[in-house]
């Protein structure tokens, strides 16, 4: 790369060769000028008050390529289809899913690429909860220009291998809730489960098809379970009846029904009595009496899970306890936070 350093008041009349960056403390951070503006008289001012006495004049050999198209071709290279790249700003473009799914990072490849010179790729989580138009990761390159042999490695790498990112998306069901309780069936109080849990699965783009209120019998949890299995229902949620009360009964319906119980118990606060099990091909999830006062809670980590179809053995589930406690902050902000993250 050539390149020329002169000064703002002799480059009037010449073409930037990058963004150049204004900064206000708290209230702005962008491009001030675009690459490839036409520098003006009236532009030294400004200029100058962003920190720049001088600029660039930038010569690429044909062996080199500039920061905005690297970004570009970079972020081509390590995405699916499931994914859009934005234009580059100050160098970097950013990577946004177009639809709804779980993030899934090859972390292994993410260094690999980032172990090379001058490269950076930056993402969420693995495992994030993605939702249309989210920036799930940002990639740029270092200095102002790169040789082309770095971006043909990456190319390489993401062929013989894979991508780094994809997007496990979440299948849009049809869900039946079991709400268990005496109190609740013989109308001693209203309950509030349903409409929680229905705002949850309405969120995530399923919808509820029908509710059974049911006494805390595991003979009747049972009948209602296998009754909306029956009736359609491609997951099942049975709320309440899952701690070691000896009223709460929900497991013993849950066996009832001759579901198989994947696991009972999680290393996740709060929400660690969640209880996850199949009856065929029918996902049943047995949800803390918690999930109805903290906004985020075990079944909040699962349940996307669940609904993309991953399949969730007793080993996934006992590396969740890293990263399995509720800070319970004053302002909730998950999924925005350590949360149930890998």
């Amino acid at each position: 790369m050539n390149s020329k350093k002169i000064r703002i008041e002799e480059a009037i009349g010449l073409p930037l060769a990058h963004d150049l960056t204004r900064i206000i403390p708290g209230e702005f951070k962008g491009a001030a000028f675009k690459r490839g503006h036409i520098i003006q008289k009236e532009d030294i001012g400004q200029l100058k008050a962003i920190g720049k006495e001088s600029i660039y004049i930038l010569e690429l050999s044909p062996e080199e390529i500039h920061e905005d198209e690297a970004a570009i071709q970079i972020a081509e290279a390590v995405t699916t289809n499931d994914f859009f790249i934005t234009e580059p700003c100050e160098g970097k473009a950013n990577i946004k899913s177009r639809t709804m799914g779980l993030l899934k990072v090859d972390k292994d490849l993410l260094c690999q690429i980032n172990s090379l010179a001058g490269i950076i790729l930056a993402t969420l989580h693995s495992g994030t909860l993605c939702r249309p138009e989210m920036v799930v990761a940002a990639t740029r390159i270092i200095p102002l220009a790169i040789e082309k042999k770095w971006l043909e490695a990456i190319e390489k790498l993401c062929r013989e291998q894979d991508k780094v990112i994809s997007l496990q998306q979440l299948k849009s069901k049809k869900v039946g809730i079991v709400i268990t309780g005496n109190e609740i069936y013989h109308g001693m109080i209203k309950d509030s489960s349903g409409d929680i849990m229905q705002g949850k699965l309405e969120s995530y783009g399923s919808h509820v098809t029908r509710r059974i209120i049911v006494p805390d019998d595991p003979i009747e949890i049972a009948q209602a379970i296998r009754l909306l299995r029956e009736s359609g229902s491609e997951m099942i949620l049975v709320t309440g009846g899952m701690s070691v009360d000896p009223d709460d009964v929900t497991l013993e319906g849950v066996k009832e029904a001759k579901a198989s119980i994947i696991f009972y118990g999680i290393p996740i606060l709060p929400g660690s009595m969640l209880l996850y099990a199949v009856l065929g091909s029918t996902p049943i999830l047995g949800v803390p009496a918690c999930a109805i006062y903290h906004k985020a809670t075990a079944l909040d980590i699962i349940l996307p899970k669940v609904l993309a179809e991953e399949d969730i053995t007793k080993d996934d589930i006992i590396t969740l306890g890293h990263g399995g406690l509720c800070l319970h902050c004053g302002n909730c902000h998950f999924p925005a936070c350590p949360f149930g993250k890998e």
